[in-house]
């Protein structure tokens, strides 16, 4: 399945609540959901059939995939890998999208959505451990350190200044003058912000 190229609120309003796709507009009266809180369409004239097992599976797998603009195949990849981890493999599935790199970006304020922060990495703004990258999908691990490229900070940080305010999780060791954070540990999925049910995503590609 090919990026979400449509209204971003529709597909907030779809999932019945804010994924946060559009960065600062989500936080003011303008949201979709604020104004407008029902699935897109047609209203029906009859009242909603009772929600099926495999329809509450299934909002469940596209909300997280679209939390994390990831695309069908490339979300099977994941779970498919966190199957073969030891331990738990909702929270292997989701510690693997956090240490995305256009999510850590993301996180770390240098971005105000994730589809920007994938926008500024397959742009060439930053590098991880003095290396130029473009691949939004790289995984960070524990002491990788990403910085914004010194010929493209202007943009990058009015953006880090708006962003300020936000919380940075505590993996994350920023240094806003510098223009760099660095991963220094595993992301803590009580920080999500988001609750997803992993084991229902998990359930839904055992069947």
């Amino acid at each position: 399945m090919g990026r979400e190229t449509g209204p971003k609120c529709r597909l907030c309003r779809r999932e019945g609540e804010k994924l946060f796709l559009k960065g600062e507009r989500c936080y003011t009266p303008s949201c979709g959901v604020t104004r407008r809180n029902a699935p897109p369409g047609e209203r029906p004239k009859k009242r909603r059939p009772r929600r099926s097992q495999y329809l509450l599976h299934l909002r469940e797998k596209q909300k997280a995939r679209r939390i994390y603009g990831v695309g069908e195949r490339q979300f099977r990849v994941y779970v498919d890998a966190a199957k073969r981890e030891k331990g738990v493999t909702g929270e292997a599935l989701f510690t693997a999208l956090e240490r995305r790199l256009d999510n850590m970006v993301f996180r770390a304020g240098f971005a105000s959505s994730r589809n920007q922060a994938r926008q500024l990495v397959s742009h060439g703004h930053f590098e991880v451990n003095g290396r130029s990258v473009d691949v939004p999908s790289i995984l960070l691990g524990a002491g990788d350190s990403v910085a914004v490229k010194e010929g493209r900070r202007g943009r990058v940080r009015k953006i880090a200044e708006v962003n300020q305010k936000r919380q940075t999780p505590t993996c994350i060791e920023k240094n806003l003058d510098a223009m760099r954070f660095q991963m220094i540990a595993a992301p803590n999925l009580d920080e999500v912000g988001h609750k997803i049910a992993a084991n229902l995503i998990v359930e839904f590609y055992s069947r």
